[in-house]
């Protein structure tokens, strides 16, 4: 799977968001272990904050299907068009459970070019509970 085809999926998702407060819409898609995609998009509720986002939404799909690894991820969000957006805090810790060093975090510049990031880029340091 190319890079240009997860961020053209993960816009398709954003179409559909629910952002009736925030006008902010996002749309994620998630290539799994086995080269499988799952999409999410935001869905907010009017008991703030009680809303999902697109990455949690789209985690959520992979494991329902059977997905275990985040291969890679690609976000897109905004108000008017699609562009740069990049995971809050609490998604960022949600890729984290499923992904590796090496997942790609696809995202939009301000220019509309496809950026790379690693998740340790994204979350130094992030939290890990051992079993």
């Amino acid at each position: 799977m190319d890079d240009e085809r997860l961020i053209e999926v993960a816009r398709n998702a954003c179409r559909n968001a629910y952002a009736p407060y925030s006008g902010f819409s996002v749309g994620a898609a998630v290539l799994d272990e086995i080269g499988r995609i799952h999409i999410g998009c935001n869905v907010e509720n009017a008991a703030f904050p009680e809303g999902t986002c697109a990455e949690a939404n789209a985690i959520a799909a992979m494991v329902v299907a059977g997905g275990r690894r985040i291969a890679a991820i690609a976000v897109v969000g905004g108000r008017d068009a699609p562009g740069p957006c990049t995971p809050c805090g609490g998604c960022r810790q949600k890729i984290a459970e499923l992904a590796g060093d090496g997942t790609r975090i696809l995202l939009l510049d301000d220019a509309g070019n496809i950026e790379s990031r690693s998740l340790p880029e994204l979350l130094p340091r992030s939290f890990h509970l051992d079993p």
